[in-house]
């Protein structure tokens, strides 16, 4: 029975060699395709073995240098107290752009540009987008301008790895900067108060800048955060409860207390909150986003340079 099995292994395992011998021979005898051959293009957004996908914000080409050049500035002045220097979302709680479905699905501003005339409610626990009404001419060169950086941003959203390049932005009058500040900053402001020596605290005058647009101390990201909206909570027996406000929509409202508890209450039906009152030390900055000039702007920054 053993020499039996044997044998029987041994026919089989010739079977296995001679099947792959007529396979190589098959292979070998193959008419290899001519070189003068032009094999078909891979299709858009194809991925070969060693090269990386071919995302739709690289297919798009760019629009004009200059076009580009002054979508850039605009950005700047209405959009990166927002959204950021670098797209990826500023102190103002704007999202991400470099990952953002609209903007990657847009091709020549159809998207991008009813949302900056027209602004956008608050989503996913962010601020509102306020309409910023600006000549048509303005909002296509913001949306070039965007589009021009996510066609060389990095890996996993990533910005651009050039640096930026610093910009004279002391450009304004200190005069008319003061006037505009006693109009409209002095109620919750003081040059001689909370703002005495801003000017020594800042890294820049562009650090400068962002710091009033914002909202925030002056000085480098750390020491530079944002203050914390807070909210107090009435509940249905009439006790209250206050923290940093988490989330808050028609439905709920989360918070996180001073000794770190993380509480929701609904806003909704029999067991709803009495009432919701929201602090929010930014207001006021975001409000004056969609009111002051560029003019202004340069100006308050010019007087608040002169503040050491």
């Amino acid at each position: 029975m053993s020499k039996s099995y044997g044998w029987r292994a041994a026919g089989f395992v010739c079977s296995i060699a001679a099947l792959l011998l007529m396979t190589s021979l098959g292979v070998a005898q193959t008419p290899t395709p001519s070189p003068s051959a032009n094999p078909k293009p891979a299709a858009a957004g194809s991925v070969g073995i060693f090269n990386q996908a071919t995302f739709p914000d690289r297919q798009r080409p760019l629009g004009n240098p200059a076009v580009i050049a002054r979508g850039q500035a605009l950005f700047g002045i209405n959009c990166k107290a927002c959204h950021g220097s670098d797209l990826r979302g500023g102190d103002l709680g704007g999202p991400n752009l470099l990952r953002s479905q609209l903007v990657l699905a847009d091709q020549n501003g159809e998207a991008i540009i009813p949302v900056i005339r027209k602004g956008r409610p608050a989503a996913n626990g962010g601020p509102p987008m306020p309409a910023f009404p600006l000549p048509l001419a303005d909002d296509e060169a913001i949306a070039e301008y965007i589009h021009s950086v996510l066609a060389k941003k990095a890996n996993q959203g990533g910005p651009p790895p050039e640096p930026g390049k610093p910009l004279n932005i002391l450009v304004g009058n200190p005069a008319r900067g003061r006037a505009y500040f006693a109009a409209h900053c002095a109620n919750c402001h003081s040059a001689d108060g909370d703002l005495k020596g801003i000017a020594s605290r800042a890294t820049s005058p562009m650090n400068l800048q962002d710091s009033w647009v914002a909202g925030r101390s002056p000085g480098r990201a750390a020491s530079g955060a944002s203050p914390k909206t807070m909210v107090r909570v009435m509940l249905k027996d009439g006790s209250t409860v206050a923290g940093t406000l988490r989330h808050i929509d028609d439905f709920n409202v989360s918070l996180t207390t001073a000794q770190g508890q993380y509480l929701s209450f609904t806003r909704q039906g029999a067991d709803a909150a009495r009432s919701v009152d929201v602090q929010d030390p930014l207001a006021a900055h975001r409000q004056m986003l969609t009111q002051y000039t560029d003019q202004d702007m340069h100006d308050v920054t010019a007087y608040l340079a002169t503040l050491k």
